[in-house]
């Protein structure tokens, strides 16, 4: 999880009390930017959770690519089994994590897919070798041996050694939108700050709640 990482941020809260924030995307902001600052590595690291067919969840980490108060943004191959539970079932989860601040955002929601112009756009900051690694990898199918994998590689690159590679036709994006936001702060004593923002769909404003710990 290494690749260059372009985030937009909407403007944040300056200072004061999370729990007296009355919007959420803003709230994050003030946090995100807090842990790009904090944390050693990938502060965009985020779970992500879906379910497949039969309902049992299924969660892996990912890397955000993008947020604004449109939603959450992240990147894969169609195919791969994020993707086919996604195309099944539209909803998602999400989580951060910053342990350097003791802190975490829980994020729940729809999922839409990025115009083929946001995922050219995104796919073409990726590294060369990344790119090539995007034709090559057929994600989440069985792999016969690490030097099939290599073989791969190696082909897709003798085919781009000169000029830009394209985007792969199964590779894109995803929007979460949230209607829910979860903001924890770790207290002393397991005494913690929990407050949970609510909409009943995008269109609606938000509502807040304090959370027992």
């Amino acid at each position: 999880m290494s690749d260059t990482t372009s985030i937009k941020h909407p403007s944040g809260l300056t200072s004061g009390d999370f729990t007296a924030a009355e919007e959420p995307f803003a709230l994050f902001a003030e946090w995100f930017a807090e842990a790009s600052g904090s944390e050693p590595n990938d502060p965009n690291a985020m779970a992500l959770a879906t379910v497949d067919a039969d309902g049992l969840p299924d969660v892996r980490m990912v890397l955000m690519k993008g947020y604004d108060s449109h939603g959450f943004v992240f990147y894969s191959h169609k195919a791969s089994q994020k993707g086919r539970e996604i195309a099944g079932n539209p909803k998602a989860a999400l989580l951060f994590h910053w342990k350097s601040l003791r802190r975490q955002v829980r994020v729940r929601g729809s999922v839409t897919p990025v115009s083929d112009a946001e995922a050219d756009a995104y796919f073409a900051t990726r590294s060369k070798q990344s790119q090539i690694g995007a034709w090559a990898s057929k994600q989440s199918q069985p792999l016969e041996s690490r030097f099939a994998f290599e073989q791969a590689i190696a082909g897709v690159a003798a085919k781009h050694l000169i000029g830009e590679v394209p985007r792969p036709p199964g590779w894109s994006g995803w929007r979460i939108t949230p209607i829910r936001f979860e903001f924890w702060h770790d207290r002393p004593f397991r005494l913690h700050d929990r407050i949970e923002f609510r909409r009943d769909t995008p269109a609606h404003p938000w509502t807040k709640t304090r959370l027992y710990p």
